[in-house]
């Protein structure tokens, strides 16, 4: 199946503003039924095939989207040569944070992991750690120098 581009998806959908409750009752509510106890890690891999499906090639880009998917703001902590610390904030993340006891960003996670990794060209994890006091999430982001993707 052909999917639209991320540039055709942003400009027919830019002038639409909807609630993030729609997009809660379905990551809160509807997936954790469905999925159980797998949520997270299966979460995760959906954010590495979300990833696949729209490859970014630069961090810019991948900060564009997260925006435009309405995920939060991304910015850059810090850098090292095999990992990247990025943080997720802005109101949608406050308020995820405040109103439940167990949420995860296992999505947001993969989707940075396999992009990082498609950019990198090297194998690539993320992991989560929520700041819930700072309404923050860090993901970090590690690389392995030792195997490079062809």
């Amino acid at each position: 199946m052909k999917l639209p581009t991320l540039e055709e998806q942003y400009k027919a959908l830019e002038d639409i503003s909807i609630s993030a409750f729609g997009a809660e009752l379905l990551r809160q509510v509807v997936l954790p039924e469905l999925l159980g106890k797998e949520t997270a890690s299966i979460l995760y891999w959906a954010g590495k095939s979300l990833a696949r499906h729209y490859p970014l090639a630069t961090l810019s880009d991948v900060i564009t989207f997260f925006e435009k998917a309405g995920w939060g703001t991304l910015s850059v902590v810090e850098e090292h040569k095999d990992e990247l610390h990025v943080e997720l904030s802005g109101t949608i993340i406050a308020a995820r944070l405040a109103l439940h006891e167990h949420c995860t960003f296992q999505l947001e996670a993969g989707f940075l992991a396999q992009q990082i990794e498609q950019q990198k060209r090297f194998v690539t994890e993320a992991f989560e750690q929520q700041k819930k006091r700072e309404n923050k999430v860090l993901i970090i982001i590690k690389w392995d120098l030792k195997q490079e993707i062809e």
